[in-house]
């Protein structure tokens, strides 16, 4: 079940990275650059989670690297959470509701862990657009979540 967590979780992350690139691209934004995830993660490794604003911190040795690893590591915790949910009966017949419904809680670890701890504010409330970011986020983790039904369905079916 972990190998399986595991192909689903890069899988659906590499969708939801997909995804963001589209979007970014439909609306003239920058494409997600995990380099201020990495700072974060970073620091959160020596002992500081908060940040007035993390572009502000000190940067750090392969924040980049940092970023992207901590980003996919993520995305696997959250599908080994689906599947330890699910079990092996929904890894052998995966329905759609619980990686959705997973998929679009993940987005409150953005809005209330994140957010908050890289100085955007609850749910990016100091952020140039927070319905804006919020909107974006919101889709983002529920195509997120159908991209983990996806993989899991792709796995059921080999």
């Amino acid at each position: 079940m972990l190998a399986a967590a595991l192909a689903i979780g890069v899988f659906a992350t590499a969708v939801f990275d997909l995804w963001g690139v589209l979007v970014a691209r439909v609306l003239g934004l920058p494409v997600n650059d995990w380099r201020m995830g990495g700072r974060w993660f970073s620091h959160l490794l020596r002992g500081r989670a908060r940040h007035a604003a993390i572009a502000a911190a000190p940067a750090l040795p392969g924040e980049q690297a940092v970023g992207w690893i901590g980003h996919y590591l993520v995305g696997c915790c959250f599908a080994l959470l689906t599947v330890a949910i699910g079990g092996r009966d929904w890894l052998a017949a995966p329905g759609i509701a619980l990686p959705l419904a997973v998929g679009l809680l993940t987005v409150g670890f953005g809005w209330f862990v994140m957010s908050p701890c890289m100085g955007a504010g609850i749910a990016a409330a100091r952020s140039p657009a927070p319905g804006r970011a919020r909107a974006i986020g919101l889709a983002a983790h529920a195509v997120f979540g159908l991209a983990m039904w996806a993989g899991a369905w792709m796995l059921a079916a080999a």
